[in-house]
């Protein structure tokens, strides 16, 4: 098979990390550089949008240096640039857009925009060293995008080829998750301290928390139950409403013990709605004569211990390949965007510098 070359610079700023990677032939990472803003949010519980825009003006052309230095390359050698537009927050996606639109002018490079939803799906089929077998992506596969704005399933026909079967139709997990950090007092970023604190929790020395799985044939996820749930066991029944509601307890009441026992049953059932609803996405598929050959996760909740644990019980059980992305790129990345990009690049698949940005998915 012959390989077609390509060595793309990518560009993300789609929420709170400023990231910029080089990305040889659409599969290897040459540099994925990635600059957090988790002290700058960590006061306010979550991310202030207009703090996220004026922390990328000042770390996205740094990002972008390290990057092609740890690449070792230079911007001559680069054949396209590649930028996440969509979805996000639009002041933190102009940073990244403005950039490449820059650099793609400047140097007389091809511009590709990439959906950042779909980039998470291709973040499994990227690897960290070029001498390692990257054996060539296999499709139809099932896709899993577990983030802090989706929680989506989708029936993937190629990289660039996939229809959206489920979604969640209130919060996302990763939100439920930093929503429930919150409620046990755990800490910023939420997702990753509730899971830390769920791992020295049992999960059996309290009553099971709710899990939705909404209409008999749904596919579609929901969490705002289950964090309602969670917020009632830590703090009581409320009593008056609006600015007058009160609690009868608060985090401030629990052990650390009972903190952990609680974390592992929200994380319980936070995983447990993933788990059921791929098995039964994989029912239906198998119905209609489509099963899939692999099972994509992508997204930052995919660095879940217990997601990732019971998404390879789950592929153990229906005899299904289960690509987890390197721990390196389950966050927000550049890295995906130009691993991506590369498939539109083979087919001349390029933008203009009108290029806009958009806060939803085409997903």
């Amino acid at each position: 098979m012959t390989v077609k070359h390509s060595l793309i610079l990518a560009l993300e700023s789609s929420c709170d990390e400023t990231a910029a990677s080089v990305v040889k032939d659409g599969r290897v990472i040459l540099s994925n550089v990635i600059a957090t803003q988790h002290d700058l949010h960590e006061q306010y519980g979550g991310v202030v949008p207009e703090i996220a825009s004026r922390a990328h003006i000042e770390k996205i052309l740094p990002v972008i240096d390290q990057a092609i230095k740890q690449a070792s390359v230079t911007f001559d050698d680069l054949d396209a640039i590649a930028v996440g537009n969509r979805p996000g927050l639009i002041g933190s996606l102009l940073i990244a857009v403005s950039a490449a639109k820059s650099l793609a002018w400047s140097l007389g490079k091809p511009l590709i925009g990439v959906d950042h939803v779909q980039a998470h799906l291709y973040a499994a089929d990227l690897v960290m060293d070029a001498n390692l077998p990257w054996p060539e992506p296999v499709y139809p596969a099932l896709g899993l995008v577990v983030s802090g704005g989706h929680t989506c399933l989708y029936d993937v026909t190629g990289a660039l080829h996939m229809s959206r079967m489920g979604r969640t139709i209130d919060d996302a997990i990763g939100e439920a998750y930093d929503k429930a950090a919150v409620i046990l007092d755990a800490g910023y970023p939420g997702g990753p301290l509730v899971d830390k604190l769920a791992q020295s929790g049992d999960v059996t020395a309290v009553a099971p928390l709710p899990i939705s799985m909404l209409g008999k044939t749904s596919l579609d996820f929901s969490y705002s139950g289950l964090k309602t749930a969670l917020l009632y066991r830590v703090r009581g029944k409320p009593t008056g409403k609006g600015k007058q509601v009160k609690f009868e307890y608060s985090a401030k009441d629990l052990s650390q013990t009972d903190k952990a026992n609680l974390a592992a049953a929200f994380q319980a059932a936070a995983i447990g709605a993933i788990n059921k609803k791929i098995h039964r996405a994989l029912d239906q598929l198998d119905e209609q004569g489509k099963m899939p050959k692999r099972l994509l996760v992508g997204g930052g909740v995919s660095a879940n211990s217990q997601l990732r644990k019971q998404m390879l019980a789950l592929g153990q059980e229906r005899g299904l390949k289960v690509c987890l992305p390197p721990m390196s790129v389950c966050l927000d990345n550049a890295a995906m965007l130009g691993g991506l990009a590369h498939h539109r690049f083979i087919t001349s698949d390029f933008d203009d510098l009108n290029l806009p940005v958009i806060a939803t998915s085409s997903m």
